[in-house]
């Protein structure tokens, strides 16, 4: 089937420009002319609309297993949510177990998402045993289309790997041109911090961000950096929250070093003050790294604008405030880390273009023309071009609407944005071709989305 979608404002990283964009079947077909006649099946007129490549969202964790629970969203739910709100790709982690081969996990991996995805999905791997067999099956993930594996400076006896661990993994990326991704804080001090706090009877959810400081961020980030440098791995900092971290990888970058860094929404609109809410409230706010003081947000809007920070993914890990959240009353420790977001990240981002933090065209690049170079998708994806996957939103960039629980589509029993009023909204969205939101319904199905097999980081030098 084919489709033509007239009289919109077609944005990609390099530029805007009207256009009207054909689709035929899967892919992107042609930019035409606007009042040029073209034959279609069915016309959308985008007039008043922008029209822009399918929103990227490079750090999900469905069905995730942590602390005796797992994340609230599965496959089927989390990526509905995610077609809902403009993005058209997930990329999410594979959890390998202490013990377990990353094989055997990413097998895991896929047969909890194959057949069960609203939209299209790759994987990272999370090393969390390293050995000489896993630094091996590297090589064969790399050819099984993942190629960029996580590691944890946080966590110790669960992620938690040694600097000489993560020395040993970079070694072979350097070797095979994989990334390594870092989560970046510094797990021992932050352990013995949360040991003496809740010595203290000090057990509220406050306390999650007070034990984790900014400078043991800013510490493990430099920590990695200099590790990578040692070794020449390409690193990419996941979830970077504070002005500390940021700096560091500002330093990197302006050496040449091969250092990306991503944020989330929540450290550009949330803060410290959120897990202060009274009561138990700010449980619903704990994820790690933890919300900062406010202060730190301008900075995090600064990276984005000289592309220190590359990128803006979701860390989307939801559990439910009740009976999940609720796990650690009393004990700060226990509350499961993360939050819901999968769904609002592109609106959340454009109230950075409507309040002059970035423009419309950076707005498209860092929710998905970059990640898929970073993530080797690209120009299959992140791109409105002749050959691309029709992954193609179109937005309305006047529309109002209010984040809710009441309204959202994730598994997960409160929004983090409750209340927040931005200005606009998803109207189409077309994953491969296929119309899956449009005229405010889900159309699309379990099973549309494929995984994708991903190529080397193109922004090595």
């Amino acid at each position: 089937m084919s489709t033509l979608i007239r009289n919109g404002l077609v944005i990609n990283a390099t530029g805007s420009h009207a256009a009207d964009v054909l689709i035929d079947g899967e892919h992107i077909a042609a930019l035409v002319t606007p009042g040029f006649s073209v034959q279609a099946d069915e016309v959308i007129d985008a007039a008043g609309k922008y029209v822009i490549p399918g929103g990227i969202d490079a750090h999900t964790h469905m069905e995730m297993p942590f602390g005796g629970t797992q994340s609230a969203d599965t496959f089927e739910t989390g990526t509905t949510a995610a077609a809902w709100g403009g993005t058209t790709t997930i990329v999410d982690f594979a959890v390998q177990p202490k013990g377990s081969s990353l094989l055997s996990t990413l097998d895991k991996w896929h047969s909890k998402a194959d057949g069960n995805c609203a939209v299209d999905y790759g994987f990272h791997m999370i090393i969390s045993d390293v050995t000489d067999e896993s630094l091996k099956e590297m090589e064969s993930c790399i050819a099984a289309g993942v190629n960029s594996f996580k590691m944890f400076m946080a966590y110790p006896g669960v992620f938690y790997a040694t600097d000489g661990e993560i020395l040993r993994a970079m070694q072979k990326a350097r070797e095979t041109g994989a990334t390594i991704m870092m989560h970046a804080e510094n797990g021992i001090a932050i352990d013995q911090l949360v040991a003496q706090a809740l010595a203290s009877g000090l057990g509220d959810p406050v306390q999650h961000g007070l034990t984790r400081p900014p400078e043991l961020e800013g510490e493990a980030t430099s920590r990695a950096i200099q590790l990578a440098k040692v070794t020449g791995s390409p690193l990419y900092i996941v979830h970077l929250s504070a002005s500390q971290a940021l700096d560091a990888v500002t330093a990197a970058r302006d050496t040449g070093q091969n250092v990306f860094a991503e944020t989330c929404p929540q450290y550009l609109y949330l803060s410290l003050e959120d897990l202060a809410r009274p009561g138990f409230e700010g449980a619903k706010y704990v994820a790690s790294p933890p919300l900062r003081p406010k202060e730190h947000q301008s900075s995090l809007w600064r990276g984005l604008r000289t592309n220190d920070l590359s990128v803006v993914s979701t860390d989307h890990c939801p559990f439910c405030f009740k009976d999940q959240k609720q796990l650690g009353v009393g004990d700060f420790s226990k509350i499961p880390n993360g939050m819901p977001g999968v769904e609002h990240r592109v609106d959340l981002l454009h109230q950075g273009v409507v309040k002059g933090e970035i423009t419309r065209e950076r707005w498209v690049e860092i929710v998905s023309t970059t990640p898929a170079r970073m993530f080797g998708m690209y120009p299959r994806k992140g791109v409105i071009a002749p050959g691309a996957d029709a992954d193609v939103v179109v937005y309305d960039p006047k529309a109002s609407q209010t984040i809710s629980a009441d309204t959202h589509h994730m598994a997960v029993d409160y929004s983090a944005y409750e209340g927040f009023e931005v200005t606009g909204k998803v109207d189409t969205v077309f994953s491969r071709g296929r119309k899956v939101i449009a005229d405010g319904a889900y159309h699309g199905s379990t099973g549309h989305g494929r995984f994708v097999s991903r190529d080397l980081n193109q922004y090595l030098v």
